[in-house]
């Protein structure tokens, strides 16, 4: 059965780049962004239009190349977050959370019993048919699932130290949009607010014990937050990727 590398890098304190990916509705991707260096990237079924085969069939092409494939599900709704995982996510991604008590039963829909309540639906797919009991496999499971509380409003931020107390929780994503939004400050990505507000995420998630992260736009800005203590750190989307790529080729010969 496999490791979740990336849960294991972040409990060792090492950065993991990631990326979203929302549009192509093509495995290959995942391939290309597995051979680029990336430790994971995101499947938006949130703002995305992935319906559960896409993702299938995307999870099992990164997890074949060492890409840990998490999906950021639509909503903190159990089949959401279950039915992901049970077809071949590595990890959740929980977006707009502002509640503990919610996150709290969010979190234990990621786990079988005894520690959470997870359906156990598995095949000997899920395991690569190796021979194990459901009792191994379950505990597997439950300690190689990454699980990622993601904060974007202001309210999330006021209640910080609530959410990342939450047992569970292995990193938090900043949405640096709609916390921009939230904040008053629409886009400004290094207005003083922003950087203020996830510094104080980044320092609680750290005395939390949860490994700090973002998702960004662009380079420049990962590397703001990189420097910054980020460690499960997100720049850019395959769209945005084949655009820049594109340019750049176009731009040389024109």
């Amino acid at each position: 059965m496999r490791v979740n590398r990336v849960k294991k890098a972040l409990a060792e304190g090492q950065v993991q780049l990631g990326c979203a990916f929302a549009q192509f509705r093509c495995p290959e991707v995942a391939r290309i962004l597995a051979v680029a260096g990336f430790h994971w990237t995101y499947l938006d079924t949130e703002h995305g239009n992935f319906g559960i085969e896409t993702v299938q069939d995307i999870c099992r092409a990164a997890v074949e190349w060492n890409l840990c494939p998490v999906v950021r599900v639509a909503d903190l709704q159990y089949a959401l977050i279950a039915r992901a995982l049970d077809n071949g996510a590595m990890g959740i991604i929980f977006p707009r959370v502002e509640s503990p008590e919610r996150l709290a039963e969010a979190v234990s829909w990621t786990k079988f019993p005894p520690v959470g309540v997870r359906g156990f639906g598995l095949t000997p797919t899920h395991v690569e048919y190796e021979n194990a009991t459901i009792s191994e496999i379950a505990e597997h499971v439950n300690a190689n699932t990454l699980v990622v509380l993601q904060i974007e409003t202001a309210l999330a931020i006021e209640r910080r130290e609530e959410l990342l107390a939450v047992p569970g929780i292995d990193a938090v994503m900043i949405g640096p949009v709609d916390l921009s939004v939230s904040l008053g400050v629409p886009g400004e990505f290094f207005h003083p607010r922003m950087v203020e507000a996830i510094e104080k995420v980044r320092d609680s998630s750290i005395a939390h014990g949860v490994a700090p992260g973002i998702q960004t736009r662009t380079v420049e800005l990962a590397k703001f937050w990189k420097e910054r203590g980020m460690r499960f750190l997100g720049c850019g989307a395959e769209t945005g990727m084949l655009l820049q790529g594109a340019r750049g080729i176009v731009s040389a010969l024109s």
